[in-house]
């Protein structure tokens, strides 16, 4: 039978369930602190709250309390909404927490633990400005290693072997740098000896996919086993995306939920809505592809969960899917994108 590693260890595929390909759960997000703008400058300073929630909205990566998604405030809010998840029909959460995102282990195994949610963490490197000395010089042959012994033995957490269940989110910037570079080769040769899945995070252009993708599939790895992330605020023209397709990689739409059009991480663009989102999924649909699209939110910071006013990790299963049903999106094509499709991803195939 086909298994799935969580953080409790192996599972059949059959019982993921409903599952968010790219989540966080907690994570050091401060790197990516940017000024707020003068007017703004005092309420984003401030505690989150009803009267500021609105400036952090706007500028998310302006409040330090906003991106600091790692103090206890944080991860009662996480637990808080996974158990809401839960309880709407959840069944799996891929905690996507790399090298360089402070990726917490200890909390994610409890959360497995006391919600009920399987977990999926991965290993692997976000991008080179976020990592400290230990990581930053290391070789493709030294980040092989790592990802296969944390893939095969796992990593000792409160005395038990806690094994990663795939690769990711693995992150480069554009245009790639030569650490970014050794680990998406690496990435894809231990996926081609282990078969297990990998998830690419790409820099906001839209070369990026192609870039690193390309790498991966030139060290070994296969494009089915492998996830392109953040689609949504990456690949916008259509054409380009269905070229982008043609390599045969899972196609992620992974910022439900964010419905601001100002991205501060890339102001030359404006951010798509969660309806342009569905309507661009149905193309997606229409032209075939139902079998390799994957839905998240990539929850990274306060205030997207409820305890800050957001719409907690459920949002997709509560609102989305209700939509696409109105739109002429089968339950079979929903089940396809939200169960079929992770399990597959995940499933090791070596």
């Amino acid at each position: 039978m086909s298994r799935i590693e969580t953080v409790l260890g192996s599972i059949p595929s059959n019982l993921l369930g409903r599952t968010l390909t790219h989540e966080h759960v907690a994570l050091d997000f401060e790197h990516f602190y940017k000024a707020p703008p003068t007017d703004f400058e005092s309420e984003l300073d401030k505690k989150i709250s009803m009267t500021t929630l609105g400036y952090v909205r706007l500028y998310p990566y302006s409040s330090r309390e906003n991106v600091r998604f790692y103090d206890d405030e944080a991860l009662q809010a996480s637990r808080k909404d996974v158990l809401l998840y839960k309880k709407h029909g959840g069944g799996a959460i891929v905690e996507n927490s790399s090298y360089g995102l402070k990726r917490n282990l200890d909390f994610i195994v409890d959360l497995a633990k006391t919600t009920g949610v399987h977990f999926i963490a991965g290993t692997g490197h976000y991008i080179h400005a976020t990592q400290d000395s230990t990581h930053s010089n290391l070789t493709v042959e030294q980040m092989s290693d790592m990802y296969s012994k944390e893939i095969l033995t796992g990593i000792e957490v409160n005395g038990q072997m806690i094994k990663c269940g795939f690769i990711g989110e693995v992150a480069s910037v554009y245009p790639v740098k030569e650490f970014e570079s050794n680990s998406i080769r690496a990435a894809g040769e231990i996926q081609e000896v282990l078969g297990c899945g990998v998830s690419l995070h790409p820099h906001r252009v839209s070369q990026a996919p192609f870039e690193i993708l390309r790498l991966y599939l030139e060290a070994g790895g296969r494009a089915n086993k492998c996830v392109m992330s953040h689609l949504d605020r990456t690949i916008f023209d259509m054409d380009e995306l269905l070229e982008f397709a043609k390599l045969g990689c899972y196609l992620q739409y992974d910022l439900f939920g964010t419905e601001c059009s100002y991205y501060q991480l890339n102001s030359a663009v404006d951010m798509i809505s969660d309806g342009q989102r569905i309507e661009n999924l149905i193309k997606l649909i229409n032209e075939g592809l139902v079998d390799r699209l994957l839905m998240s939110h990539d929850i990274h910071t306060k205030h997207r969960l409820t305890s800050y006013g957001g719409h907690g990790y459920h949002h997709i299963h509560t609102n989305i899917v209700p939509r696409m049903l109105q739109r002429g999106v089968t339950p079979e094509q929903v089940k396809q994108m939200t169960v079929t499709n992770p399990a597959d991803w995940l499933v090791f195939n070596a």
